[in-house]
């Protein structure tokens, strides 16, 4: 059985310490820059020195270098990357393939692993990171133990899981919400974590009463103490603890937990974590722990819509409030007894507004009654008692004796296997080993023979043993004992001290990495594009649903596009399209999990070109039917794009990380031929394993005793600001919620012309077959040059019926790139 490694999170300096001594054998970190994290991180000059206190602790130090890389930063994340190796990373963590290529390039013995942001969830998928040049890859967290165990049946990739943290309610890589609604990217690590926001939900424009469940996309924290053994038992690479924004105390306990964990079960013990242990994590951050999708689906538990905060630990309800205190009662006897000091916030069901804060505050003092009320006072001005009443929930948010009890545990340490030689007459050597490190030391001069005490094992256990301060305990001793040899103590600790400074200065050396020019890589992997031949502009329409595609049909497009809920009941559409002699596509879903693989058989037996929308379906379907790749492949440059294009694609959507400027300036460095611009659409602001149709519409766990309430309604869910955003699911249950308003490119179509760009989509979601055709006609009309671009501004602006945005088009002043030479 294989040992997984326990990778914990860094944010900065006091995190990768806590990480060292609790037992990680790995930490995880970013940059200050092209990280999925962008708020914290170390810079460039500090990264040496973070290297080399891990690697002096036997811990290995992986770099996040996993955000989606412009063209006009790939020669800044080109020079990253040989700092990175220079610095003796012992991996980069990456989603961007141009990012990989460059690896290749410049440092080829520096291990990659594939980021969670790739949306890795299938064996197919492993294999494209792997033929990238990967070695590892982090799985989507939506994957459940059986899935995992389905993918590492059919790969010997490297698979690494994240085991504890917080659970994006979209797949990772696959969330536009924050380019969408604020102009900072989630995919850049700029997440402004919308999801968290309070939502209502409309279900055929009625809004549906849901309880004190507003917060309706934040899922609970992941939590897989109990689930380790069956993860070792799988044979997963790694074990991830998510939490690179989270303190030093976190990654203290989680770390602990984990590390005791995996010991338990290698070892097939069961496991020691005691339940203090276990109340401990919950405390120090959680919004509701679970194993969540690990245990398989269940969408009644991953959302509770209560709050999306840190909530701790439940202490009780409030009884009463006086002037005198708050009067609460515990829940339950795994109530936590409640103290001076403790951080405590009152949980009202009914407060709306995210920007309101709760109340809360430090206790001043608790009175516990012969009744089992407790009473709660707070310094004066604390908290406002009339915002507090009965029924509210009561949390402790902290537990200072945590921090107390965190100060008071040793450091972890490596254990150091000793072996020594001891003969009369000779030197006394010693070979001491730790993991895959070694050294020797020995005496300048032979043993003399003893003529009291004569050197044994037990001796020499307890004189090397002494290792104080260092990062070091004893472990096995075997000796090789010839004669009667007598070494005093002294002898005994100066090798000793040697061979722990000798074990230091080797494990802190860095890996030697060749590591090429990287402006040479850079420019080995910029080509220049093939101008196309003029052609006349082609409109492409994608619609979900057959009254849409009646609409469609008459504006003769170059090619309609099918996203229908029900795959299999395209069919009779699909016949519909090829009669009328208009290229028709079948869209593929963004996810295909272990089992799911019948969809792609069904995509092959369309005879008909496919919109590819994962990386694992373009390996699949390659070669076998005529391929364009959509905006989830995160083609985000040049060198991403082509390496997509070079393995089937025909054409490519960019991500919606790019502006409108940044997609002419693509154009012209792959190919404006290759580029199909998508010119109007609701943005797919998030793309979700979690239902909320099955969650909110019915009692069931799954699609398979949900009654299909997605069939039946159409449902929105409306933020603070009364924006109602569109729900759709697709073949695998799986939601995608798109932008209320519609995001339009008339403004950019002069600049995406002049750049050669002849491919234009218009997507649909909700809109009527009247809209469709009055929008499909005021393009097809703007594209013949029948109409100006503002003329189709205003005509969107009066059809669009919660209006009209440039969204994650629009391209701030200044930021114009220059044109590729």
């Amino acid at each position: 059985m294989s040992r997984p490694e326990v990778l914990s999170p860094a944010g900065h300096w006091p995190q990768l310490h806590a990480a060292i001594d609790a037992g990680a054998d790995a930490v995880y970190f970013g940059l200050t820059h092209f990280t999925a994290r962008a708020k914290t991180g170390f810079t460039l000059a500090e990264l040496p020195e973070a290297m080399r206190t891990l690697h002096a602790r036997g811990v290995k130090g992986y770099v996040t270098y996993n955000s989606l890389v412009f063209d006009s930063e790939l020669p800044q994340a080109a020079h990253g990357l040989a700092s990175i190796a220079e610095a003796g990373a012992d991996a980069i963590i990456v989603q961007d393939l141009a990012v990989v290529k460059l690896a290749r390039e410049i440092a080829p013995a520096l291990e990659i692993f594939g980021s969670t942001q790739m949306s890795v969830t299938s064996a197919e998928g492993a294999r494209v990171a792997r033929s990238l040049g990967a070695s590892r890859v982090v799985l989507a967290r939506e994957l459940s133990l059986d899935e995992i165990r389905a993918i590492r049946s059919q790969t010997d990739l490297g698979l690494e899981v994240f085991c504890h943290g917080a659970l994006c309610v979209s797949y990772s890589g696959q969330c536009f919400s924050s380019e969408a609604w604020g102009g900072r990217s989630a995919n850049r690590g700029q997440c402004a974590q919308a999801c968290r926001l309070p939502y209502e939900m409309l279900v055929d424009g009625v809004e549906e009463p849901l309880g004190d469940a507003r917060y309706l996309l934040s899922p609970g924290d992941l939590y897989a103490l109990r689930q380790i053994p069956e993860l070792v038992d799988i044979g997963v690479t790694g074990l991830k603890i998510e939490g690179r924004y989270k303190d030093a105390n976190y990654v203290a306990l989680t770390t602990r937990a984990y590390r005791k964990a995996v010991d338990d079960a290698c070892a097939k013990q069961a496991l020691s974590v005691m339940a203090e242990e276990e109340a401990r994590l919950e405390q120090v951050y959680s919004r509701g722990l679970g194993p969540y999708f690990l245990t398989g689906t269940n969408h009644q538990a991953v959302v509770k819509g209560r709050s999306p905060r840190h909530r701790g630990i439940l202490c009780g309800k409030v009884v009463r409030v006086e002037r005198s205190g708050i009067f609460i009662r515990p829940e339950g006897s795994a109530a936590p007894p409640v103290k001076p000091g403790d951080g405590i916030v009152f949980d009202a069901a009914d407060w709306r507004s995210p920007q309101e804060p709760e109340e809360g505050g430090r206790v001043y003092e608790a009175a516990h009654r012969d009744n089992g009320e407790i009473e709660l006072r707070f310094g004066n001005g604390a908290v406002d008692p009339s915002r507090i009443r009965p029924g509210d929930l009561v949390w402790r948010t902290h537990d200072p004796a945590i921090d107390k009890a965190l100060r008071a545990l040793p450091p972890h340490r490596q254990r150091v296997d000793v072996h020594a030689i001891a003969r009369a007459g000779e030197p006394l050597r010693i070979e001491w080993k730790v993991g895959e490190h070694f050294v020797e030391t020995a005496s300048i001069g032979p043993l003399p023979s003893a003529q009291n005490r004569a050197i044994t094992k037990e001796y020499l256990a307890e004189q090397l043993g002494r290792l104080g301060n260092t990062p070091y305990e004893l472990g096995s001793v075997s000796v090789d004992i010839q004669g009667s040899p007598f070494a005093p103590p002294s002898l005994l600790n100066h090798l000793r001290r040697e061979a722990v400074e000798r074990l230091q200065t080797l494990r802190s050396s860095r890996p030697r990495f060749t590591v090429s020019d990287p402006s040479a890589a850079l420019d080995r992997l910029t080509t220049t594009a093939l101008e196309a031949a003029p052609a006349a502009p082609q409109l492409h329409l994608l619609v979900r649903t057959p009254e849409q595609l009646d609409a469609a049909l008459a504006v003769h497009p170059a090619s309609v596009t099918l996203d229908y809920l029900d795959l299999y009941g395209l069919l009779p559409s699909l016949d519909r399209v090829k009669a009328s002699g208009i290229e028709a596509r079948v869209a593929s879903p963004r996810v295909l999990k272990p089992g799911e693989e019948r969809i792609a058989a069904f995509l092959l037996k369309c005879d008909c070109p496919v919109l590819v929308r994962s990386a694992a379906l373009l390996s699949t379907l390659a070669g076998r039917r005529p391929l364009s790749g959509d905006f989830s492949l995160n083609a985000a440059n040049a060198i991403t794009a082509r390496e997509l294009l070079s393995r089937g694609l025909e054409r490519i959507a960019p991500t919606h990380d790019l502006n409108a400027a940044q997609i002419a300036e693509l154009a012209r460095r792959t190919g404006a031929d290759k580029i199909e611009a998508i010119v109007y659409q609701h943005l797919p602001v998030f793309h979700t394993e979690h239902c909320v149709f099955c969650r909110f519409l019915s009692t069931g766990t799954s699609y398979r005793d949900c009654g299909r309430p997605c069939e039946r309604h159409r449902v929105e869910l409306r933020d603070p600001s009364g924006r109602a955003h569109p729900v759709m699911a697709d073949v695998g249950c799986r939601n995608t919620v798109f932008g209320a308003e519609a995001q339009e490119a008339s403004e950019h179509l002069t600049a995406w012309l002049d750049a050669g760009v002849r491919h234009f989509r218009v997507e649909f979601v909700h809109e009527s077959a009247a809209a469709v055709a009055r929008i499909a006609e005021a393009f097809a009309d703007t594209l013949a040059r029948r109409f100006s671009h503002s003329d189709l501004r205003c005509r969107l602006r009066d059809i669009a019926p919660q209006g009209i945005t440039q969204g994650s088009l629009f391209v701030p002043a200044g930021s114009v790139l220059p044109i590729l030479q």
